[in-house]
């Protein structure tokens, strides 16, 4: 059976979250702009800050809140949050995503720094990517939609790991 965020649990992330930024705000003497929260985000990613022109809003994944959501309350909003704040502070281009900036701002929610979850989210709804067959001089390789269509704009090239030579689509 797959969990369901209640409206209860949806309401303590948003507060949470509400809580972080104030946190930050008064650490940083900043005022920092209200944010959207949505609970949209599927697949593996437990939360994603977004910014798109002057918009920022922050994505959960409702899915693995309902299943984790001790976890997800404290580890993912300040997680998220943390990347809300370095991009206001400091603007996203300036900063690694994970630099020093974000870990310090984990290290004054009192959060460690992690950027990853070993979580389970099996049997959990994901987003299917169609599959492109790639090859090098040693192996064929697997590339979502996502990466194929990054190499047809070129703005993007991959390379095997093992051999080092440029990936080339496999005739479909």
């Amino acid at each position: 059976m797959i969990p369901v965020l209640n409206p209860q649990q949806e309401q303590l992330v948003r507060q949470r979250t509400a809580d972080l930024i104030q946190q930050a705000a008064g650490f940083f003497q900043y005022a920092f702009a209200d944010i959207d929260i949505l609970f949209d985000l599927k697949g593996r990613n437990l939360g994603m800050y977004v910014k798109h022109q002057q918009q920022f809003y922050i994505r959960y994944n409702a899915y693995v809140f309902a299943r984790h959501f001790d976890d997800c309350l404290q580890q993912t909003t300040a997680h998220e949050v943390a990347h809300y704040v370095c991009d206001q502070l400091y603007g996203l281009a300036s900063i690694r995503p994970h630099g020093k900036e974000w870990q310090a701002v984990m290290q004054m929610f009192g959060v460690p720094a992690k950027t990853t979850s070993n979580l389970d989210i099996s049997g959990l709804p994901m987003r299917q990517y169609r599959q492109f067959n790639y090859q090098c001089a040693c192996q064929q390789h697997q590339l979502s939609s996502i990466r194929h269509y990054k190499v047809e704009r070129g703005q993007a090239t991959y390379h095997c790991r093992q051999c080092g030579q440029r990936l080339a689509l496999v005739s479909q």
